[in-house]
């Protein structure tokens, strides 16, 4: 749970988003894999991607915000990054519009603003 943490605050932080409300999303977001994992400890290979899916989730529905925004294709096309396999170890971020697959989880360069 913690290295899934911390690979998806690792993310936030590389698009700059890391400031304390998106840090809380992320702290509720685990709480309720947490329980997820407490019912199906199979799954608990599959956190990490389902957790950076959940914060995605959360920034588009509480804040209105897209994350992480695909920096591989040219402009002017503004679109997200994706969890790829939906469901599974090893999750990694993967272009919606192209379907290259873009970084591992936590390892997104950090971008200039």
């Amino acid at each position: 749970m913690l290295a899934a943490r911390a690979r998806t605050l690792h993310d936030l932080a590389a698009c700059g988003m890391d400031a304390p409300a998106l840090v809380d999303v992320v702290e509720d977001c685990l709480a309720a894999r947490r329980w997820w994992v407490g019912q199906w400890p199979e799954g608990a290979d599959c956190v990490a991607g389902q957790l950076a899916q959940d914060v995605q989730e959360r920034l588009v529905d509480d804040h209105a915000l897209r994350w992480p925004e695909c920096t591989t294709c040219p402009e002017p096309a503004v679109h997200v990054l994706r969890i790829s396999p939906d469901l599974g170890p090893d999750p990694h971020w993967t272009c919606e519009e192209s379907g290259q697959i873009v970084t591992p989880l936590g390892a997104l360069p950090r971008q200039s603003r």
